[in-house]
């Protein structure tokens, strides 16, 4: 059986902008990959109620999995809660339950529960609280999309409480050759190999560095022993 797929997308103008270097992709994806479910696909939208909305509908049609970040916090352009109601036909309103946590965590830190920290725990209807041990302000999950804040520390920590609740494939494993040629020499020895091992994935990542360039050879396959065989291939295929 195929492992399950997944696909991101990133909300915000600052992230198109140039503003704000996203980080989240990064870890989730090396998350997902510990996990054994393949991350296919990343989006980024900026904060338009619209683009948010078709873009969660074709990638929750397209993927097992859907996971957001940004534009759940308390201003006014922070829309995503409101696009992903629209997108799954859910009515958006202040969850008693997320409102709890918001004043209890506000009654510890003695600031007020503001209308606009008040924003904060609305939630459609139909979805469940995502843990957020860092700031307390929940995220949610509805249908296959698990909705999360934009700041890469709350963020992290609500995929450590989403993971545990996915079930996930084999976990894929690499191995890299490193060699000083061009691509262009590695190209047919490289070809040849990945055709006798349709099983595993195969890349070549160019780099030069100090005056030296070539490839690092990626192999990706959740077999340690095939990743092995592999490299082995490689190195007698270009004569390492």
């Amino acid at each position: 059986m195929p492992n399950p797929t997944a696909a991101m997308l990133v909300i915000g103008d600052e992230i198109l902008s140039g503003r704000t270097r996203d980080a989240n992709m990064h870890h989730l994806a090396g998350q997902l990959t510990e996990a054994g479910i393949g991350l296919e696909e990343v989006r980024v939208v900026s904060d338009d109620h619209d683009r948010i909305v078709a873009a969660v509908r074709a990638l929750s049609e397209g993927y097992d999995h859907v996971f957001t970040s940004g534009g759940i916090g308390p201003t006014h352009d922070d829309i995503t809660a409101d696009a992903i109601g629209a997108a799954f036909g859910a009515h958006v309103d202040v969850r008693e339950d997320a409102r709890a946590l918001l004043e209890a965590h506000y009654a510890r830190t003695g600031s007020d529960l503001n209308a606009a920290r008040l924003r904060m725990a609305r939630i459609p209807d139909g979805a469940t609280l995502i843990d957020n041990p860092v700031s307390t302000a929940p995220g949610f999950k509805l249908g296959n999309v698990h909705v999360m804040a934009g700041v890469p520390s709350v963020f992290n920590a609500m995929v450590a409480s989403v993971l545990p609740t996915l079930t996930g494939g084999v976990p894929l494993l690499s191995e890299t050759l490193r060699v000083e040629r061009g691509e262009g020499d590695l190209a047919g020895p490289l070809g040849v190999v990945a055709a006798e091992m349709p099983e595993l994935s195969f890349g070549s990542y160019p780099f030069q560095k100090d005056g030296v360039y070539g490839s690092n050879i990626v192999v990706r396959g959740p077999d340690r022993a095939a990743l092995q065989i592999a490299i082995s291939r490689l190195e007698r295929a270009l004569a390492l």
